[in-house]
């Protein structure tokens, strides 16, 4: 519920709800964005394979938030429902985004630069 909300929100543009909003305490809502950032690696690729990069390191920005926050929550795994694996889950898939998402935006470079390197050459 809360992964649904909030993957909506940052889709959108439209702010963050927070937890007195949906309704849920604060270990349910924690690991509701820590799943968020998985949907958030999924948009990030979708994009990325439609050659979308308009919003892409926006929403790695945002992945890179969720993931300050839940670092810095401190408590027993019995409080926080295992928040701890969550949140080593999100670094995880934020590396491998920001990997992803270097790449490509790279490999954009190149096919750029050798369109115009062709192009010049055809009119040389």
């Amino acid at each position: 519920y809360v992964e649904a909300n909030a993957t909506l929100a940052f889709a959108e543009g439209s702010p963050l709800p927070m937890p007195k909003d949906l309704k849920v305490g604060p270990a349910p809502y924690l690991g509701g964005l820590a799943d968020t950032a998985g949907e958030l690696r999924r948009y990030i690729l979708d994009s990325l394979r439609r050659d979308d990069f308009s919003r892409c390191e926006e929403l790695l920005d945002v992945m890179d938030e969720i993931y300050t926050i839940l670092v810095t929550m401190d408590f027993p795994d019995a409080v926080t429902r295992g928040l701890r694996r969550n949140t080593d889950m999100v670094r995880g898939v934020l590396e491998r985004t920001r990997g992803d998402l270097t790449v490509a935006l790279r490999q954009r470079r190149l096919e750029e630069k050798l369109a115009d390197a062709r192009d010049s050459r055809g009119r040389a």
